[in-house]
C-alpha cells in the first residue's frame, strides 16, 4: 500500500496520506488521527481482524454498523456516512466491503495504541475477552499480544529489562539513563499470580505497577511491544509484520526519553518496517526536522547519532546510514477543513503557519 484516503468518515472530509518509510501525523486533539490509523490497520489486516473477532465468539452478521462498533468501539458507528469511502492506492472501497467475510490472513500491522496503559491495569496484560464493548479492537489485540509474549517468556530469572539479547546496547543505555535508572523490569509472583514489577538490587521489596512513575507506566507496554518487534537471535523482524503504528510515543516522557524512543524507531526503519507515528510532541518533529536537514545538506550519517549523543559503534552507524536514506513524511490534520496537509519540509520560514509551527 502506497496511499490511503478516507472520505466523509467522522470528522475526516478528505484525509489523504501517501506513506513514506516513516510517516508522522500531527494535529490538534480529535482531528481524526486515531481514526485514520485504525482504518489503516483495517485496510492492511482485514482478514486477520475478522478471524480474531470470530475466534473470540463475535458475530456481526455482515452488518456494517455492528462491525464498526466492534472494531472502533461501542457507538463509533456514528462516524459512518452514506458517502463514506476508503480509497486504497486510488481505488475506492465502500465500508460495507470490510464487514463482509474475508479469508483469514497473516498479521501484518502491529498497532501500539495511545491507550496502552490500560493493558497493564492489574500489572499484567489483560486477555482479549476482558475488555468491554467500548474498547477498540486495537487495544484488545495489543493487550492479547503482550499477554502471549509474557506467558511465553522463558527468562528463568524473570528479568525483562535490561536484557542483553533485547535491543542494542545503545538503546538499553539510553532507556536506563532516562526512564528506568537503577531499577529493573521483572516478572514477580504475588499470591500465586504473575505481575510486572520494578526491582532494585538494594531492596528486597518489588515496586508494583500502580506505584511506578507515570512515565514508566506509559512506557512499559510500549517497551514490551518493541521487544516483540525487535527480536534477538539474528531475527530481523517479527513474524510477518511489515507495518508498525505507534500512537503518542511521547506519553509521560521527558524530551530526553522521547529521543531515546525515536532512536529505537530509527532501528525499526533500518530493519525494514514501515512506521507510522501520531504525536502531539514538538520534540518528535524537531528530531524529524533535524534528520531531514542533514539529508538535504548531504551531511555524514554520523551526525544523526550526534543528535542523540549515541556511541558510534558499527551497528549504530549502519542504522544511521540506512535512516538518512529513508523517505520521511509529515502530515497535518486540519480541524477546520477535515483535510490533511503535507508538511514534510517542516520549513520554519514558510508563510504557511502550519508549516512554520514545526521544526527548526
Amino acid at each position: 500500500m502506497k496511499s490511503l484516503a478516507l472520505r466523509n468518515l467522522g470528522q475526516l472530509k478528505d484525509a489523504n496520506i501517501c506513506f513514506g518509510d516513516l510517516t508522522v501525523l500531527v494535529g490538534k486533539q480529535a482531528t481524526g488521527k486515531t481514526l485514520f490509523l485504525e482504518m489503516l490497520k483495517l485496510a492492511v489486516d482485514t482478514g486477520y481482524i475478522q478471524s480474531e473477532l470470530t475466534s473470540h465468539g463475535f458475530d456481526w452478521g455482515k452488518k456494517k454498523e455492528t462491525f464498526f462498533d466492534l472494531y472502533l468501539g461501542e457507538g463509533m458507528r456514528s462516524v459512518l456516512r452514506a458517502a463514506s469511502r476508503i480509497v486504497i492506492d486510488r481505488k475506492p472501497h465502500r465500508l460495507e466491503d470490510f464487514a463482509r467475510g474475508r479469508k483469514a490472513s497473516k498479521h501484518r500491522l502491529m498497532y501500539i495504541p495511545a491507550q496502552r496503559v490500560l493493558t497493564l491495569q492489574q500489572g499484567w496484560p489483560q486477555p482479549f475477552q476482558s475488555y468491554g464493548a467500548q474498547d477498540p479492537y486495537v487495544v484488545r489485540e495489543f493487550s492479547e499480544r503482550l499477554r502471549w509474549l509474557m506467558e511465553s517468556s522463558r527468562n528463568g530469572n524473570g528479568l525483562l529489562f535490561p536484557q542483553t539479547n533485547r535491543l542494542k546496547k545503545a538503546h538499553r543505555d539510553m532507556l536506563v539513563e532516562h526512564i528506568f535508572g537503577d531499577f529493573k523490569l521483572t516478572i514477580d509472583i504475588h499470591g500465586a499470580r504473575k505481575r510486572l514489577v520494578l526491582s532494585h538490587d538494594q531492596s528486597d521489596s518489588p515496586i508494583p505497577f500502580m506505584t511506578w512513575s507515570a512515565g514508566q507506566r506509559e512506557f512499559v507496554p510500549l517497551l514490551l511491544g518493541l521487544h516483540w518487534l525487535l527480536p534477538g537471535a539474528g531475527a530481523k523482524r517479527a513474524e510477518d509484520i511489515e507495518w508498525v503504528v505507534i500512537e503518542e510515543l511521547e506519553a509521560g516522557l521527558h524530551p530526553a526519553a522521547i529521543s531515546a524512543v525515536m532512536l529505537i524507531v530509527f532501528e525499526m526503519l533500518a530493519r525494514g518496517y514501515k512506521v507510522c507515528l501520531s504525536t502531539h510532541a514538538p520534540h518528535v518533529l524537531d528530531v524529524v526536522w533535524a534528520v531531514q536537514t542533514l539529508k538535504r545538506e548531504s551531511a555524514p550519517a554520523d551526525r544523526i547519532l550526534d543528535l542523540f549523543q549515541a556511541k558510534k559503534s558499527q551497528t549504530m552507524r549502519t542504522v544511521a546510514e540506512t535512516v538518512i536514506k529513508k523517505d520521511i513524511r509529515v502530515y497535518y490534520f486540519d480541524d477546520a477543513t477535515g483535510d490533511t496537509q503535507d508538511i514534510s519540509t517542516l520549513d520554519p520560514s514558510s508563510d504557511n503557519d502550519v508549516l512554520a509551527g514545526w521544526g527548526g
